[in-house]
C-alpha cells in the first residue's frame, strides 16, 4: 500500500491524464491539463509526460480503461516517476485500484491543490482551514483507500466491541472535522469583530482568478508589501490595507484566487476568508489578459461570485499585464498604427462588453496606474454619497 502521507512536492517527475468525453472535448482537457501542469510545477513537481482518453463516461473501477493503465505503467516503469495526477475527482477504491496497478503514488486535482494550499497556509485560520478541507476529502475516500484496515480490532480500550478499524478511523476524522468547525467559528467571530471595528470605511476586495496579479496590485495600490509570486496560489490569507486617494480614505482587500474545479469543501472551508468579498461594496476583477484563456477564467470567476450571492456589487474589471499582452501578440515589425488599432478594437469590446466599467494596465509595469486610481477613486465616492448622503468627510 502506497504511504499516503508523503508530500507531493517530494516526487520531482509526474505524469498527467485527463479523459475526453462529451461534455469535455479535446482542446478544452489540454487547457485543463496545461493547468494541471502549473499546479504541479507550484507543488513542487514536473510534469513530464500527458496521458488522454476518449470515453463515454470514467471507468468506475480504474478511471481510465484497462488498456490505457497499461499504457501507464510501462512508460512508467524504469523512468523514475513517482507521481501521477488525475485532472478529476476519483473516489478511494479507484485511487486503490490505480495505485495497484501502476505501483506509485496516485492524487487528483483537488489533491493537488489541497496540497498546495497545505504548503501556502501561514495563520492559524489558513491552517485551520485547509485542514478541515482535508478531513473533508479525506471522509468519503477512507473506505476505499484503507480497505485492508476492514477488520476487527484488538487493541485494548481503543474502540468499542466488535469495531473495526475503518470505522474506527470515520470516527476519528469526524472527531477532527467537527473540532476544526469549532476552532473556525471562533475565528469567525474574531474576523467578524475585527470587520466590525473598521467603521465606516468603504471597502473595495480585489477578486480574480489565481496568479492574474492581484497581490501585485495590491501592492502598488496601497503601497504595503503583499507576498506575490509568479506561482498558483501565492496568497491564501486575505489581507487588507487602508488606502487614500485624494483625501478619500477606503479599505482595500487581497482575496484568495479562484480556480477551474475548485473543490467545494475547500470553499466551504475558506467561508471566512471569502466572507471579505461578501461583505465588500466593490469588487475590482483582476484579469490576466496576456492570458490565452483568460475568457474562460473570466466565467468562472462569475460563477464563484454567483455562487457566492455577489453579483448585486458594483465591479470594475481591472484588465491587468497589458504589458505581457503587447509583447505575446505584438512582433517588432507590426506597425505602431496597427498595435495601436489593434488595442483600441480590444478596449471598445470590453467598454461595451462591461458598460464601460473596466480599464487596461500593467501593475508590473504600471502602465495607466493612474487611470486605474481614478476609477477605484470615483466608484468609492458613489458609495460614500449612496451610504452617507449628508456626511461630506469622506468626499
Amino acid at each position: 500500500m502506497i504511504d499516503r502521507k508523503q508530500a507531493v512536492g517530494q516526487f520531482e517527475r509526474a505524469v498527467l491524464v485527463g479523459l475526453v468525453h462529451k461534455n469535455q472535448a479535446e482542446p478544452l482537457v489540454q487547457e485543463y491539463l496545461d493547468e494541471l501542469a502549473f499546479l504541479a510545477e507550484t507543488a513542487g513537481a514536473s510534469a513530464v509526460k500527458r496521458f488522454t482518453q476518449k470515453l463515454a463516461h470514467p471507468d468506475s473501477r480504474t478511471f481510465v480503461g484497462k488498456g490505457k493503465l497499461e499504457e501507464i505503467r510501462q512508460y512508467i516503469e524504469g523512468r523514475n516517476i513517482g507521481l501521477v495526477i488525475f485532472d478529476d475527482e476519483l473516489t478511494g477504491a479507484q485511487i486503490m485500484n490505480i495505485e495497484k496497478a501502476l505501483g506509485v503514488y496516485t492524487i487528483d486535482r483537488s489533491d493537488l491543490i489541497l496540497d498546495i494550499f497545505a504548503s501556502r497556509a501561514k495563520t492559524a485560520q489558513a491552517k485551520a482551514q485547509v485542514e478541515l478541507a482535508q478531513y473533508q476529502y479525506l471522509l468519503p475516500r477512507l473506505k476505499g483507500m484503507w480497505k485492508h484496515l476492514e477488520r476487527q480490532g484488538g487493541g485494548i480500550g481503543t474502540r468499542g466491541p466488535g469495531e473495526t478499524e475503518i470505522e474506527t478511523d470515520r470516527r476519528i476524522v469526524k472527531d477532527k472535522i467537527s473540532l476544526l468547525r469549532k476552532r473556525l467559528a471562533e475565528i469567525d467571530k474574531q474576523s467578524l469583530t475585527q470587520r466590525k471595528e473598521r467603521g465606516e470605511l468603504i471597502r473595495v476586495a480585489l477578486v480574480g482568478y489565481t496568479n492574474v496579479g492581484k497581490s501585485t496590485l495590491m501592492n502598488l495600490l496601497s503601497k504595503s508589501e503583499v507576498f506575490a509570486e509568479n506561482k498558483l496560489f501565492a496568497t491564501l490569507d486575505t489581507t487588507t490595507r487602508k488606502v487614500v486617494f485624494d483625501t478619500t480614505p477606503f479599505l482595500l482587500s487581497d482575496t484568495v484566487g479562484f480556480i477551474r474545479k475548485l473543490p467545494h469543501h475547500l470553499v466551504e472551508s475558506f467561508k471566512s476568508t471569502l466572507d471579505e468579498v461578501r461583505e465588500s461594496d466593490v469588487l475590482l476583477h483582476v484579469v490576466d489578459l496576456s492570458h490565452a484563456q483568460y475568457e474562460d477564467q473570466m466565467r468562472v470567476v462569475q460563477k464563484t461570485l454567483q455562487e457566492m450571492n455577489c453579483t448585486d456589487k458594483p465591479v470594475l474589471t481591472v484588465f491587468n499585464k497589458l504589458d505581457r499582452y503587447e509583447k505575446n501578440h505584438f512582433d517588432e515589425w507590426l506597425d505602431v498604427g496597427v498595435k495601436e488599432m489593434i488595442l483600441r478594437e480590444l478596449q471598445e469590446r470590453w467598454e461595451n462588453e462591461t458598460q464601460g466599467h473596466c480599464v487596461f494596465v500593467s501593475a508590473l509595469e504600471r502602465q495607466n496606474v493612474d487611470e486605474l486610481r481614478f476609477r477605484i477613486l470615483d466608484q468609492v465616492k458613489k458609495m460614500y454619497q449612496v451610504r452617507y448622503p449628508y456626511k461630506t468627510a469622506f468626499y
